[in-house]
């Protein structure tokens, strides 16, 4: 007689399974982050060093061979170009790590599907937690960097944690999207490395979206990476308040995706034991 597989049983609400599982997700994330590093001489040390030798070499290509300016006409001091363009790339780093994961977490933790009972619907959160680590340190090394050229740091500033939330619900619910269909089509892990790599040249991380031609400005806004880049930069390089009726907007977009993505994924997961 087959027994019955206990990730098929009552499945909880998304709030209620956070706030269950909250203590497990945050030590999964945790060992995930130290786990990256397991064996290496800097260990979890890397997260910091990394991100500020790609903006000392952003700062040096740019700033002093390509003496390239953000916008036409724009007057920017020395490296100012490479900080509006870190926080594109650090924007969009979060955004692909996650996406171009999601398409092997159930894949890869077969046995928390099969042999014991194990909150399936936390392995998204797992892994866009791991990734909100790296964003975290390299905003830090953003605004140490912008510090010692400055010597001043925008109050705006602290919108971003607010400014971003929309951003990382999208996120979440692509990955739960990903996660669930690259059970059953493994192809999609192809597809999604296609997608952010498209989603890059498609979202303003190397060029200001007044660079565009009128007739493909909107389209750009399509992008999820777009309006949180625009905005990151104002608040935390420009001292600028952000558009909050593109907050809202977005938020509301970002609910009504998490909900219907986490009811796919729930859904979906039925026959994640069969099909593994």
């Amino acid at each position: 007689m087959t027994q019955p597989n206990p990730n098929q049983g009552m499945q909880p609400t998304l709030l209620s399974s956070l706030a269950t599982h909250r203590s497990l997700i945050y030590q999964l994330v945790k060992r995930e982050v130290v786990g990256r590093y397991r064996g290496s001489l800097a260990g979890v040390a890397w997260s910091f060093f990394t991100p500020l030798l790609m903006l000392a070499v952003y700062t040096f290509v740019f700033s002093s061979i390509f003496k390239v300016r953000w916008g036409a006409g724009a007057a920017q001091s020395t490296g100012e170009f490479a900080l509006i363009l870190f926080v594109g790339l650090m924007l969009h780093g979060f955004f692909a790590d996650c996406i171009n994961r999601a398409p092997g977490l159930v894949l890869g933790n077969v046995s928390y599907v099969k042999k014991v009972v194990f909150p399936l619907e936390i392995l998204p959160w797992v892994s866009v937690g791991s990734a909100l680590f790296h964003l975290l340190i390299s905003v830090i090394v953003l605004l140490v960097v912008q510090f010692a050229m400055v010597q001043y740091l925008p109050w705006t500033a602290l919108l971003l944690p607010v400014l971003l939330l929309p951003f990382i619900l999208i996120t979440v619910a692509l990955t739960y999207l990903f996660a669930a269909v690259g059970v059953y089509l493994r192809d999609i892990g192809q597809l999604t490395v296609m997608l952010t790599t498209v989603l890059f040249f498609l979202s303003p991380i190397v060029y200001p979206t007044s660079s565009l031609p009128e007739q493909f400005r909107s389209l750009i806004k399509f992008s999820p990476i777009t309006y949180p880049v625009e905005q990151a930069r104002k608040i935390l390089i420009f001292g600028e308040m952000p558009e909050p009726s593109g907050w809202f907007v977005t938020m509301g977009i970002a609910i009504a995706m998490l909900a219907v993505a986490f009811h796919f994924y729930q859904k979906a997961r039925r026959g994640f034991a069969d099909v593994l």
